[in-house]
């Protein structure tokens, strides 16, 4: 499972011109689901996620999480972090997981974050979605279950 994480000031998701998801300060979660993963990698991805301490304490040093700061997370499912643009110019997807799988990890992330009293808005799962966001700092980390990178 990999996922991007941004730190964001606001950002939305809209499909088909609603909003269907949208936060203030805290993160944007791109959120990739490999073929065979499982619990060990949500978990992985779900504990990394809210433990991040990348946003800034009173000195002005990263050293808070989003649950410290009362933030946010937007989730929106994105398969082609799984690309594989290696060989040739067009990438590979073979690594994603099927739509079917995909759903499940995901709707499984956002329920975990939930739970965990993270306001947690989402995109919806295999549309066209136009995502906006105010990336503060910029701040970007890549999170990978299988520890790749």
């Amino acid at each position: 499972m990999r996922a991007v994480l941004q730190r964001v000031r606001r950002a939305k998701v809209e499909v088909e011109g609603s909003v269907t998801g949208e936060i203030g300060q805290g993160f944007l979660v791109l959120l990739g689901v490999e073929e065979g993963d499982a619990q060990d990698d949500l978990d992985y991805i779900v504990r990394k996620t809210a433990g991040m301490r990348v946003f800034e304490d009173a000195e002005g040093k990263m050293n808070l999480s989003v649950t410290d700061i009362g933030g946010a997370l937007l989730i929106v499912s994105q398969f082609t972090l799984l690309g594989d643009a290696r060989h040739g110019r067009r990438p590979s997807f073979s690594d994603a997981a099927s739509p079917e799988q995909g759903r499940y990890w995901y709707e499984k992330a956002v329920d975990l974050f939930r739970q965990m009293d993270i306001p947690t808005q989402t995109g919806v799962f295999q549309a066209d979605m136009q995502v906006e966001l105010v990336n503060d700092g910029p701040v970007t980390m890549l999170l990978d279950s299988r520890k790749r990178f």
